[in-house]
């Protein structure tokens, strides 16, 4: 496997299902080897045949190669040796460098979970290739998909706080900067131990004054951060967090629906509301106060009735 491309040998059965799947993606191409060509957001994908009529080949290639090509197998990894070049100039700081972001704070149901990565220079060009952006910019199957390879490679810290957790912090006067500022403190100080790096970003969601007028109520802080906002734009290790972060959030919304029999919709629309109505219902209100954010005006709203009887 080279650094830009990835080739499947696939059987009848493969290159049919393939076919298939890309049948409204597919491109004319006027190769003579070529069965068919189809191009998926960024990625192209190529089946071909040799001369001889035998061993049918599809190449996946483009950033994001990596997570359509995994889609058909799921022992596919990525180079090691994918160097650094002007793919890695979307990004403002390719240094060595620790980022963090968050995930869950606007959805009613669900937890918040925090995550700070390190990325070293050598590796900005591997997540470029791999396609990692903004985890809100990706789907979530190419996240499902792609982060087991990412948890393998680089290091990371993250955390999660539990909508119980947090229900009792608001009951205690505590906002969800505060509580935002010290989990990031607590995964930026793990990663900063361990690798002691001096670059340090942070995706922006209050001021620094009032971030460290947080963070201060921690025994010790990271104070050397650049905040931006749309961090993850900017900064692989931003990025990289979000995905990481996102990941978990995700890991953590399928268990709380399998424990419920039901799919836990993400978000803070009427129909969460909706869901929200129904799992009173069939619940009660102290069973959602375990998974909802209870300062939200969605708990307002569903609760109202209850609340009032």
């Amino acid at each position: 496997m080279g650094n830009n491309i990835v080739t499947l040998k696939a059987n009848q059965e493969l290159l049919e299902k393939i076919r298939e799947y890309y049948r409204n993606d597919q491109i004319l191409d006027a190769g003579q080897y070529v069965l068919f060509r189809a191009k998926k957001g960024k990625v192209v994908i190529t089946a071909y045949q040799n001369s001889k009529g035998k061993d049918t080949k599809i190449t996946f290639s483009g950033e994001g190669f990596i997570y359509e090509a995994r889609r058909w197998d799921k022992t596919i990894t990525i180079s090691e040796d994918i160097k650094e070049d002007d793919e890695t100039l979307g990004w403002f700081e390719i240094d060595d460098q620790i980022g963090s972001d968050e995930v869950g704070t606007g959805d009613f149901l669900g937890p918040i979970c925090v995550c700070a990565a390190y990325v070293k220079k050598q590796d900005v060009a591997y997540l470029k290739r791999i396609g990692v952006a903004d985890s809100k910019k990706i789907s979530d199957d190419f996240i499902k998909n792609i982060t087991p390879l990412l948890l393998k490679k680089f290091s990371y810290s993250q955390v999660s706080l539990t909508n119980e957790k947090y229900n009792e912090l608001v009951k205690r006067g505590i906002n969800i900067n505060e509580m935002k500022a010290r989990l990031h403190n607590r995964v930026l100080l793990n990663l900063i131990k361990k690798h002691g790096v001096k670059n340090v970003y942070v995706d922006k969601f209050v001021s620094e004054t009032r971030y460290f007028s947080y963070a201060a109520r921690d025994e010790e802080i990271v104070r050397d951060i650049t905040f931006k906002t749309k961090g993850e734009s900017r900064y692989p290790s931003v990025a990289l967090a979000s995905v990481i972060a996102r990941y978990s959030f995700l890991k953590k919304m399928e268990a709380l629906s399998k424990k419920y029999a039901a799919i836990i919709p993400f978000g803070a629309s009427s129909k969460v509301d909706s869901f929200a109505l129904a799992f009173i219902k069939k619940h009660g209100i102290e069973e959602l106060r375990k998974i909802a954010k209870t300062d939200f005006k969605n708990y307002q709203r569903v609760t109202k009735n209850e609340t009032e009887k």
